[in-house]
């Protein structure tokens, strides 16, 4: 039985057990009433929910001797469509790092065999990042392994419902695009 202490929550062996939802807009409310609990209710769910889907897709690609970060790369060089090149740069400003953390995470990449790095031949001065046959495999297994999540997830819901919550979630991402175009990429480098 978890021992509830009066300055936390309940905890279990090691692990402490994270408020309900309605026990954490309770305390909010309490500390501040003027909000709101329903728009609490689904940014504190879709909060919990985008942070529990990330340990889960990093827990997956490790499998893959992979890293989060490494796997972000591969997602963006195939989004780039074939021949899956890119130079640094641009890689960097899509996944909202600075220069120097990408040329880290590229020769990481690169020892691993997941990418090249090599001189555009039409211009000596650029780089070219492109994915190799073993960064694409790794890709491939990796979406293998997200889509049986992601299945499982939403398995409760019925193609209506998952039509209409895909539908719902897209507008509130077109506000948050809207009034926060540049928050695509992160405020710190995660490497």
């Amino acid at each position: 039985m978890p021992n509830a202490s009066p300055e936390g929550p309940a905890v279990t062996g090691q692990a402490i057990q994270e408020p309900t939802l309605d026990e954490q807009i309770a305390a909010y409310q309490r500390e501040y009433g003027d909000l709101d609990p329903q728009v609490e209710k689904v940014v504190s769910a879709l909060g919990r929910l985008n942070r529990r889907m990330n340990v889960a897709y990093g827990r997956q690609v490790a499998t893959l001797g992979i890293s989060n970060a490494e796997w972000e790369v591969l997602k963006t060089l195939v989004l780039a469509g074939t021949p899956y090149r890119m130079g640094p740069g641009e890689l960097a400003k899509r996944l909202g790092l600075t220069p120097a953390a990408m040329t880290h995470r590229i020769d990481r990449m690169a020892s691993e065999g997941l990418v090249t790095r090599d001189r555009d031949e039409n211009n000596r001065v650029r780089v070219i990042v492109e994915l190799t046959d073993e960064g694409r495999t790794k890709w491939l297994e990796a979406m293998r392994m997200a889509s049986d999540f992601e299945g499982d997830l939403l398995q409760d819901l019925s193609a209506d419902e998952r039509g209409v919550l895909g539908e719902l979630l897209i507008r509130v991402l077109r506000r948050v695009e809207h009034t926060q175009p540049d928050a695509g990429g992160r405020l710190t480098d995660l490497d």
